[in-house]
């Protein structure tokens, strides 16, 4: 138990952090609305994070790989916390608007910066549970958030709500002051400091030059990341779908998402007990194949008993998958240059998700968003199918062992 205090503790900070996230989305969103009456402006939420994040992440990596990894944490939740309290202050939409390409910043540095964290925290053998835990904490946070959040609207106010949100990144930060200090030896030199522009060339040449060294796993985590932008734009008109396409009422919608929330919740919960005996290979193909399967349950309903079926599966599957690959890219990307890895991985991400969406919506005007959802769904459906054909290659196996199972096989 004693090598499981440091996890626990930092999960925990992860929960309530996340918690925080959940009621903090509902709220801001009322906010804006409430404010502004406009659709278009509630949209704009959407596309500050993408935008912040390819504007940030190309340089940021570099920053990260460089700097102490727990102080840009403690930092980055103590300007979001910050950030957060103050918007219920604010009048003007478009000093909203400000404050939140400030949180988006922050969250550009925080995401990578944690992902290095946690990978050098935590042990190579506990790596799995811990991944598969820690999809049960986002699982917990994701069902019990809004209804909080439901709570605190009716019987008090959405700005008790925002200020919840603020106080769970300050508490974050307060979890990280207790965890240690990793990177006490990094230092940045005077020449470091004064040559930004080519140590931004070099990073980038480094990140290419990984590519190559490990094309392999590249490959695989991309074609994952292609699934998340598949999904990420079939989410995107989930509530148009279900509701306009299947003719589900605004009750059946809310209690579609809950399952889905209740779905992942039990797909963690069974991953976090049999981690030992399931392998990476095992999550990775399982959850991608029978996700990708679940979305395409959801594209070809008419009614809400097939959704209802479509989303427990892709909801319960998503948890293995997300432990899989988690722990595959800890596994296989250096350390010391996870940061760059990251954060140049997110520019490409989110530049191909704002893309992908002006695309979606190009395309509304031509095909139905029934059409639009099947062929997504099928196109995701065809990249499970690639993943799983090139995880099982016998020659490929050393990229899923365990660390020490690598050790003794050399």
């Amino acid at each position: 138990m004693g090598s499981w205090k440091l996890p626990i503790l930092l999960l925990f900070g992860i929960g309530i952090s996340g918690l925080g996230d959940y009621v903090y989305l509902i709220a801001i969103n009322l906010l804006i609305l409430k404010m502004t009456h406009s659709a278009a402006a509630v949209a704009g939420l959407w596309i500050i994070g993408p935008i912040i994040a390819i504007l940030t992440n190309f340089w940021s990596g570099g920053f990260i790989d460089r700097g102490n990894k727990r102080k840009i944490l403690i930092i980055t939740d103590f300007v979001r916390a910050i950030s957060v309290a103050i918007i219920p202050l604010l009048s003007s939409i478009w000093s909203i608007y400000l404050m939140l390409i400030i949180i988006s910043l922050a969250k550009a540095f925080f995401t990578p910066a944690s992902t290095t964290y946690i990978t050098k925290l935590i042990p190579s053998q506990q790596r799995k549970r811990f991944n598969s835990i820690n999809s049960l904490v986002r699982s917990g946070a994701f069902i019990v958030g809004p209804s909080i959040a439901g709570a605190l609207f009716l019987f008090s106010s959405v700005d008790i709500a925002i200020y919840i949100n603020a106080f769970s990144f300050a508490f974050s930060a307060c979890i990280l002051f207790l965890m240690p200090n990793l990177d006490e030896k990094l230092k940045i030199s005077d020449s470091q400091k004064t040559r930004t522009y080519k140590i931004l060339l070099n990073d980038w040449k480094d990140v290419i030059g990984a590519y190559k060294k490990q094309a392999f796993v590249f490959l695989v985590y991309s074609l994952y990341l292609g699934t998340i932008i598949f999904t990420f734009a079939m989410d995107a008109q989930e509530v148009v779908f279900t509701q306009k396409v299947i003719g589900l009422s605004e009750t059946e919608f809310s209690l579609l998402v809950s399952i889905t929330g209740i779905g992942y919740l039990l797909g963690s919960i069974f991953v976090s007990f049999m981690s030992h005996h399931l392998s990476i290979k095992q999550l990775i193909g399982i959850g991608i194949m029978l996700m990708s399967a679940g979305y395409i349950i959801y594209s070809l309903s008419h009614h809400f008993t097939t959704a209802v079926i479509g989303f427990t599966i892709l909801g319960i599957f998503n948890a293995f998958s997300s432990t899989g690959f988690t722990t595959f890219y800890q596994n296989n990307i250096p350390i010391e240059m996870m940061g760059r890895i990251s954060s140049i991985l997110g520019v490409f991400q989110n530049a191909a998700q704002v893309i992908f969406l002006l695309f979606i919506g190009f395309l509304g005007d031509i095909f139905s968003l029934r059409s639009i959802i099947v062929i997504l769904s099928i196109f995701n459906f065809f990249i499970a199918l690639i993943i799983t054909f090139l995880i099982f290659k016998p020659e490929k196996n050393l990229y899923f062992m365990e660390p020490s199972e690598k050790k003794e096989s050399l």
